[in-house]
């Protein structure tokens, strides 16, 4: 008896709740006003371009009202389209506009849509070109793309993996810290990417939000996974080997935000900037190599290995070339941008960790001069780097 009353008092509380918010709903606050303007909310998602069909245009209605689009306006001048399902939306609901405009190759183009209730949501072209479309080739060429900026340059960074052999215990500090310092410029920089990405996403998706919760969840998964094994932070080959998978998975996760950059920016007519990207992003990618290494440095590992930890760093960037070409979501974007963030702090402890084990077994400093500065080589490497692909 006592149990089943445990549980009543458990359920009360929210069927109590549930039939508060149903009586809102139905009968509202007891408060009469009218908004003072129409809250609607139209979110232009994707403009694609074909010069024997014109544009059309992926839209959202995010907002708490229905939609109805009365006009369509491009570069000034009102124009007939077509609504597929309808003109009207309900919220969340997306729609496909299409416009038999005339646009013209390099020029830039303004489309807007106008509401029933006068209000204006606007959508730009800024140098228009064919919209390329999903094919094998175009498929196989972004492979290549994503490629030569992920996988090509960490290997190339793991071949100084036999020099970095002959450092001692301490240089051997010093490149762990060296791994810290890029990987922290790289978490910074992968926050700064996604919370750009949580800008450009529907305010109601809470894109911010999604950023430091992808984070915060991300990093406390990965340290939960390890408290799980049970396992203390001893130097071996499976603790070696542990460590520089977690490095290449962080590495990967970032990578694979650099290729949505590279595909968005070739899926919207940017050559010349996606082109520019790849060998930015190719210069920047190798010094990761060496954090992925770093870890390795007192075992044999077998090329293997290697192989496979240039797949899990550089492949992503794969990945994100063709999601970043074909189907880019600024949400989704901030969320997998959240979550590399996350991945590469959780990796930061781990590596902070095991620095600081290993000193106080042999009796050194884990802050020593020298480790300060591997830490600021780091930095400093990968923002030299980075000012290849700032613009």
């Amino acid at each position: 008896m006592q149990k089943y009353k445990m549980i009543f008092w458990g359920i009360l509380p929210i069927v109590l709740l549930a039939a508060i918010i149903m009586l809102i709903v139905k009968n509202g606050t007891g408060v009469q006003s009218n908004p003072a303007a129409p809250i609607e909310v139209l979110n232009i998602e994707k403009i694609t371009l074909d010069y024997e069909k014109g544009f059309e245009v992926k839209v959202l209605n995010s907002g708490p009202e229905e939609v109805t689009i009365a006009q369509v306006v491009v570069d000034d001048s009102f124009w007939n389209a077509e609504f597929l399902p309808s003109d009207t939306l309900k919220r969340f609901e997306t729609g496909t506009i299409k416009i038999p405009y005339p646009w013209v190759y390099g020029d830039p183009h303004e489309i807007k849509l106008i509401t029933t209730n006068g209000l204006i949501f606007t959508g730009e072209v800024a140098a228009a070109t064919d919209t390329p479309k999903a094919s094998p080739e175009l498929f196989w060429q972004y492979a290549l793309i994503g490629s030569y900026v992920g996988i090509v340059p960490v290997g190339l960074g793991l071949l100084w993996y036999p020099f970095l052999r002959r450092f001692s215990t301490r240089g051997m500090h010093a490149i762990l810290a060296l791994t810290v310092g890029l990987l922290f410029f790289l978490v910074i920089d992968t926050f700064e990417e996604g919370l750009e990405m949580a800008g450009e996403a529907p305010g109601v998706f809470q894109g911010t939000g999604l950023v430091w919760f992808g984070a915060l969840l991300s990093f406390l998964f990965l340290v939960a996974i390890d408290q799980s094994n049970g396992r203390k932070l001893v130097v071996n080959s499976a603790q070696g080997k542990s460590l520089s998978y977690k490095i290449a998975t962080g590495i990967g996760l970032h990578n694979f935000g650099e290729g949505l950059a590279i595909g968005a920016a070739f899926a919207v007519g940017e050559a010349a900037l996606g082109t520019f990207l790849i060998i930015g992003f190719t210069l920047h990618n190798i010094t990761e190599g060496v954090g992925i290494a770093a870890p390795l440095l007192k075992e044999r590992p077998t090329w293997k290995t290697f192989v496979l930890l240039a797949t899990i760093a550089g492949a992503p960037a794969i990945l994100g070339t063709w999601v970043g070409g074909f189907i880019f979501n600024d949400t989704l974007a901030a969320l997998f941008f959240g979550i590399g963030a996350g991945a590469i702090l959780q990796v930061i402890y781990a590596i902070s960790k095991l620095i600081f084990k290993q000193s106080a077994d042999k009796g050194l400093s884990p802050v020593s001069w020298l480790n300060f500065g591997g830490l600021t080589m780091g930095i400093l490497l990968m923002y030299v780097t980075a000012l290849m692909v700032k613009f």
